[in-house]
């Protein structure tokens, strides 16, 4: 009986398998499911029906549904031959910026190490899914992108606690940002731009897998929404615009023009025991003051007549852009109504020893240059004083040592209103270039800057209607112009044949500057009075010491 009972059961075991695998075949098979769609590869968008649209529209690329962005087919095919470069150096990235993180919990919590045990961004770049370009009258390119990736990455992160060695992986990475790329500032060096700056416009959104020692603890419950939310408030919290994520691609000091970031104040206060260089009577003494770098005309101080150990107590105001490199140059000459003056000695304040908002005195001896292997630097010519004090500008004041002993000392300024109107500041007008200017009898259009009583120009253009200066003018100022307006003017100017200059008008405007002052910098493109069709485009900034 026994026999027979396993015999049964083996005959039925045998047949049953081929049965239900039949079964199941033509179960899957043959009943199609009813929630798949299928779209079909020629159908148009407004044959679907509107349940299926709402399916259907985000997984479109942006530039089907918005005609403001463009399809770039070429950028993805140029992202896609430079992936496994890109990846090997932004692996590289990660690890080198990752270490010092590591480093700080090494010995906390029982960690004993912490490293990348695998780390690569796969082979499946990222998709651009519409690009377009913002209109900006600023000295950069802007231009938002829809980035979708859905990538193979492989991270896995060796812990070692205590004895046991934790594995953490991250799976199934997949990123969807409207991002916001800066090309800022331009520059006349390849690649024609110095930075890359980066952010994001929404909050974007971030799917991933995290397993430790190969459970996937996101099928917890609860757990997989919290953290995909956390992560996404994190990354918005750091880069969402105006926050941005600079990328630098040429050092600062090639190609571009630094911008000021402070005001040096000098006080020239005596000199003693100088040459005597006159025949019949003494030195006629006076000091030229400049900063290295710069090509803007030296500073000077009053003549003193016939001394030898004058004092002059005046003071100056120079603008500093790099104070790791400056130094403040000073020259002595004795004055000659007729023919060169003669020169006295010479000495120089490297910037860096200056610590800000902190004045500091220096008497030094004169030398003849700054040459150590000088002979002439043996002679004695006396000894100059002069009182320094380094202030830089509100919006860099960070960047400097000192400021933090500055502002525990009650000393530092404020970024208020009152301040702004009251303090010294550098007023910097830029003019970048004109539009549809154009002259009766010629054109060659220079621009003309009044302030104060206080007149610059521009370099002329020769023959051209829309000239290009990208020239810079700065005004030290006591208090903020507040109430004050700029004129600006264009004008065009010819030497004719008998050599007379002929200048004739093209328009001209005026800027007030009181929102210059509350909003710290305008970028405007301004139309030109007396002028058909003639506008002006121009940058003003006002910075607060």
């Amino acid at each position: 009986m026994g026999f027979l009972v396993s015999l049964s059961e083996t005959i039925g075991f045998w047949i049953g398998i081929p049965i239900g695998i039949l079964l199941g075949f033509f179960i899957f098979i043959y009943y199609e499911p009813r929630d798949v769609k299928d779209f079909g590869p020629n159908k148009s968008l407004e044959d679907y029906d509107s349940s299926t649209l709402i399916d259907l529209l985000p997984k479109l690329p942006l530039w089907v549904m918005n005609p403001d962005y463009e399809r770039v087919d070429w950028l993805n095919k140029f992202i896609n031959d430079m992936w496994p470069y890109f990846d090997k150096v932004a692996c590289g990235i990660i690890i080198s910026t990752a270490e010092p993180i590591f480093s700080e919990y090494i010995d906390k919590f029982q960690i004993k190490s912490i490293n990348f045990e695998h780390l690569t961004l796969g082979n499946l770049p990222p998709k651009i899914h519409g690009l377009k370009v913002q209109e900006s009258n600023e000295n950069q390119l802007v231009f938002d992108l829809a980035l979708r990736w859905a990538g193979n990455a492989v991270i896995v992160l060796a812990i070692k606690l205590f004895s046991l060695e934790i594995n953490v992986q991250l799976i199934d990475i997949q990123i969807s940002a409207a991002t916001r790329v800066i090309l800022r500032p331009f520059v006349p060096t390849f690649p024609c731009f110095a930075n890359i700056a980066v952010s994001l416009m929404e909050k974007p959104q971030i799917d991933f897998g995290l397993k430790v020692m190969r459970g996937d603890i996101m099928a917890i419950p609860g757990l997989y929404q919290c953290v995909q939310e956390v992560i996404s408030k994190q990354v918005a919290g750091l880069y969402l615009w105006p926050h941005t994520y600079e990328i630098p691609i040429l050092d600062s000091s090639i190609g571009a023009d630094k911008k000021p970031v402070g005001i040096l104040h000098v006080k020239v206060v005596r000199a003693q025991n100088l040459l005597n260089t006159d025949f019949l009577s003494m030195s006629d003494p006076y000091v030229k003051l400049s900063l290295s770098g710069e090509r803007l005309p030296a500073k000077k101080t009053s003549v003193k007549m016939n001394n030898l150990n004058p004092e002059w107590l005046e003071d100056f105001k120079m603008i500093v852009k790099d104070p790791q490199s400056q130094v403040l140059q000073m020259h002595l000459y004795d004055w000659e109504k007729f023919g060169a003056h003669d020169y006295l000695g010479m000495q120089v304040i490297p910037l860096n020893v200056l610590i800000p908002y902190e004045k500091k005195d220096f008497t030094l001896s004169l030398l003849n240059s700054m040459d150590p292997d000088d002979p002439h630097n043996k002679k004695p010519r006396g000894q100059i004083t002069v009182a320094t004090a380094f202030i830089p500008f509100l919006e860099d004041s960070k960047k400097f040592s000192g400021i933090m002993d500055y502002e525990q000392n009650g000393s530092s300024h404020d970024a208020s209103e009152k301040i702004s109107l009251t303090g010294t500041g550098l007023l910097i007008v830029t003019i970048i270039g004109a539009e549809d200017v154009e002259g009766k009898n010629h054109n060659n259009p220079h621009a003309v800057i009044l302030f104060r009583g206080d007149k610059r120009k521009t370099k002329s253009i020769k023959k051209t209607r829309n000239p290009i200066w990208n020239e810079e003018f700065q005004f030290v100022l006591e208090e903020a112009p507040v109430k004050d307006q700029i004129h600006i003017e264009v004008i065009s100017k010819r030497r004719s044949r008998l050599g007379f200059m002929s200048k004739e008008p093209l328009g001209h405007v005026d800027i007030n500057l009181s929102d210059v002052v509350y909003n710290g910098h305008i970028n405007e493109r301004c139309y030109l009075i007396n002028s058909r069709d003639g506008v002006i485009h121009v940058d003003i900034g006002w910075k607060v010491i």
